[in-house]
């Protein structure tokens, strides 16, 4: 699978289980990523996007354990360190700021198995520039 994810400058998520920011330009793009796909989140996430993009969208609560190789899967407040083995790419969207945050992406981006594939900056509606990463599994 592959999963997405925004972070701050220090790699934060959230805030008291709040996420740290937000961009509609953002969104539309993930949508565009991956239009023809299976694109899995749970209820908190897909309350961002709109009800013309919810129709691509598949909102489970154990939305990690039902995805695919194939699939997609925007992560925002689920721990990913059971689904490490299941993961063959990551797309991290970076807002380029420092926010306030107690939880954090740790995923293990080990220079021996995961490699940066292309980066990316896209103009958004409340970011200037928000980073797009991608890593593959080697």
């Amino acid at each position: 699978m592959t999963i997405i994810v925004c972070v701050d400058d220090n790699n934060g998520m959230l805030f008291h289980n709040r996420r740290q920011s937000r961009d509609s330009v953002l969104y539309k793009h993930i949508i565009e990523m991956t239009k023809g796909k299976k694109l899995f989140m749970n209820d908190y996430s897909a309350k961002l996007f709109s009800d013309e993009q919810k129709e691509h969208i598949i909102v489970q609560s154990d939305f990690l354990e039902i995805a695919s190789e194939n699939d997609y899967c925007f992560v925002e407040n689920t721990e990913l360190s059971n689904y490490q083995n299941n993961i063959q790419e990551i797309v991290l969207y970076r807002w380029n700021r420092v926010y306030p945050a107690d939880t954090y992406f740790q995923f293990p981006l080990d220079k021996n198995k995961w490699k940066l594939q292309k980066t990316t900056d896209i103009k958004g509606n409340s970011h200037d520039v928000i980073t797009e990463e991608v890593y593959t599994n080697e």
